[in-house]
């Protein structure tokens, strides 16, 4: 009891020293809009360098100062300084450090930190009195030059210094910084300030998905959008989020998947197209699960599952080179070959090397006894490729650390895929999985509208007996198939896993910049 009362009273104090310093902060800003120097009213500032510019370009920018008779650096008349290597950098200011007539402060913009050194004999005593008034947090920006100090520090010579805007709450405590999980999800803004290595990750988010689209792009497909609020959620197995359309007065659903409107597109003659967008499946969520998350298929026609199994491996082994720079990564406690042929292995083949079972030889009823005997839970309305499916994530998933296709799936979990002919019970389908992961799911695409139909009134028959992931027919689909689709190939990656995957981001949490979370006080 005692030490809880102490714990409360010590977060009763911070909160009121939180609340001192915002008020101190408050104070300063009523001071300079009084004194006509309201920084809010500031609109723009000629930003010409970043940190990581001036820190990769030194030896080019730097200006080396003459040294006077005291041994003291001179600062260079502003006029005299090439016009190439004036500097002048805006962002936060993340530390202070005042020292009588010269200071050192840090800046923070969106590529790093630089020091700079603050003199009040190049500022003059007015605005030096101002920037020791300056608060960590508070943007600034700064003309100048590059140099090295006597320690040997890449800094920036500050010759003029402006307040952009004003902090008024103090940033975490920096010793600390934040650590905070759920601060850091729900105050992203908070998170890439403190933690620059979240920063690092969302940059490289960024450039994988720039390079997905100039690898697709030099393959000659073409982006394009597709609708998110649909009648039908087909193309997966999920529950949808469900939502009302005020001006139509319908019912509408927010899409699982991109998979039947691109098909669409590939019936209308584009031949190869893709989408990235979001995505929302109305599921729990986990480490690598998030109910709204952006995915990345591709429909090319006249291919079929092979060669999307060329694409992928050889768009993953283009990201790593291009992102990573190496086919060799990094994650948790493996190394990763992203180098070496992806290996090829089927469902069926899988399962047989991690269990000994052989499913190609056991009927239906065969395969309910061997799953009660291993205690796998099999519903009613599962048949034999339901159970197969069942065992791959029971014993195989999470072996597959080294990028491994597993192939020919079961019909039964395949509804829009092409049957093998030699084995109608099987797909020409694919997953690729890296780090136990699925990384992405692939067909060779059912282009028959008969097949099509009876699969989807199988699809049908699951869902009226609660089935609540089953798909549901498309009229407006089957139209379309009818009209005549190529053969075609057909993929889909989940991009927030790929993220991961290259970042060394141990959640999908880390690799959003706002994940689902609870309702505070829910």
């Amino acid at each position: 009891m005692a030490e809880q009362q102490g714990q409360q009273k010590n977060e009763q104090q911070q909160t009121q020293d939180v609340g001192q310093l915002r008020q101190i902060r408050r104070d300063k800003l009523a001071a300079l809009q009084a004194a006509g120097q309201d920084p809010f009213r500031i609109v723009t500032f000629d930003q010409t360098h970043h940190t990581k510019e001036v820190l990769d370009r030194f030896e080019e920018l730097q200006v080396i100062p003459e040294v006077g008779e005291d041994g003291r650096n001179i600062t260079p008349d502003p006029e005299s300084i090439p016009a190439e290597k004036r500097l002048q950098l805006a962002g936060r200011m993340m530390s202070k450090r005042v020292m009588g007539k010269a200071s050192f402060a840090g800046l923070q913009d969106r590529d790093g930190r630089i020091q700079l050194y603050v003199s009040r004999n190049d500022l003059g005593d007015e605005a030096y009195a101002a920037f020791k008034k300056m608060d960590i947090g508070d943007i600034i920006g700064v003309s100048g030059f590059a140099f090295r100090t006597k320690t040997g520090e890449i800094s920036v010579h500050v010759l003029g210094l402006t307040l952009l805007s004003k902090s008024l709450q103090p940033l975490p405590e920096k010793f600390h910084g934040l650590v905070d999980t759920e601060i850091r999800y729900r105050q992203r803004y908070l998170d890439l300030i403190m933690n620059r290595e979240v920063m690092t990750t969302f940059q490289k988010r960024s450039q994988i998905i720039r390079e997905i689209r100039s690898f697709l792009a030099a393959r000659d497909f073409i982006e394009v959008e597709t609708p998110m609020l649909v009648e039908n959620a087909g193309g997966a197995a999920a529950r949808p989020f469900i939502t009302h359309y005020n001006a139509l007065d319908e019912e509408r659903k927010l899409r699982i998947s991109l998979e039947l409107y691109l098909k669409r597109l590939i019936i209308g003659g584009m031949e190869r197209v893709f989408e990235i967008g979001r995505v929302f499946r109305n599921e729990g969520t986990d480490t690598k699960h998030n109910p709204e998350f952006t995915l990345m298929e591709l429909y090319q026609a006249y291919t079929d599952y092979q060669g999307m199994m060329e694409l992928t491996e050889s768009m993953f082994r283009y990201l790593a080179e291009t992102v990573c720079g190496t086919t060799t990564i990094q994650y948790g406690d493996h190394e990763i070959d992203l180098g070496k042929p992806f290996r090829r292995l089927t469902m069926v083949d899988a399962i047989k090397e991690a269990t000994g079972i052989d499913f190609d030889a056991l009927d239906e009823a065969e395969a309910r006894k061997v799953a009660a005997e291993r205690h796998i839970e099999v519903e009613a309305h599962h048949k034999k490729g339901d159970i197969v499916n069942l065992f791959f994530d029971a014993y195989c998933e999470d072996q597959m650390i080294q990028p491994t296709f597993i192939m020919d799936h079961p019909i039964e979990i395949s509804p829009l895929t092409k049957k093998k002919p030699e084995d109608p019970s099987k797909v020409e389908r694919f997953e690729l999985y890296i780090n136990g992961w699925e990384m992405c799911n692939a067909y060779s695409e059912l282009n028959d509208p008969i097949d099509q139909r009876e699969r989807f009134a199988a699809q049908d028959a699951l869902a009226d007996a609660g089935d609540e992931e089953a798909n549901h027919t498309d009229e407006d689909f089957l139209n379309a198939m009818e009209i005549g689709m190529p053969p075609t190939g057909g993929i889909g990656y989940g991009i927030d896993r790929l993220v991961m995957l290259l970042t060394n981001a141990p959640s999908i949490r880390d690799v959003l910049l706002w994940p689902q979370l609870k309702s505070i006080g829910v």
